[in-house]
């Protein structure tokens, strides 16, 4: 029978980490809003780490769709959802360089990630 291990949180500097050094962006803010979800699915047992908020602006986004601007993002923390992060709220924040078209570009309900 397989070992079933528990996610381990995620601390939000190490998320910023990653981000910076693969995104570069301008503006950055990770929040952790994961004791707002203790007692929901994916919630773990330490209240921290597995329900996060970024806000980001970065130069990298100039010209893609929303979809792909979050895919980046994704993608940049690819090894975190694995590691057990939940749920992610992305709120592409715009700049004088990138000014999206009228679609308001922030998400406001995260998106489950998986190891619920």
């Amino acid at each position: 029978m397989p070992l079933t291990v528990a996610p381990q949180p995620v601390h939000a500097v190490r998320i910023e980490e990653k981000l910076r050094a693969r995104l570069s962006p301008i503006h950055l803010e990770v929040i952790d809003e994961s004791a707002a979800h203790v007692g929901h699915s994916g919630a773990n047992a330490q209240g921290f780490g597995s329900h996060f908020r970024v806000r980001i602006a970065c130069p990298a986004f100039a010209g893609k769709s929303r979809v792909a601007r979050h895919r980046l993002v994704y993608d940049a923390l690819q090894n975190f959802i694995d590691e057990g992060l939940h749920a992610l709220a992305i709120e592409i924040i715009e700049t004088p360089d990138f000014s999206p078209s009228a679609e308001r570009d922030a998400t406001t309900n995260p998106i489950t990630l998986g190891n619920s």
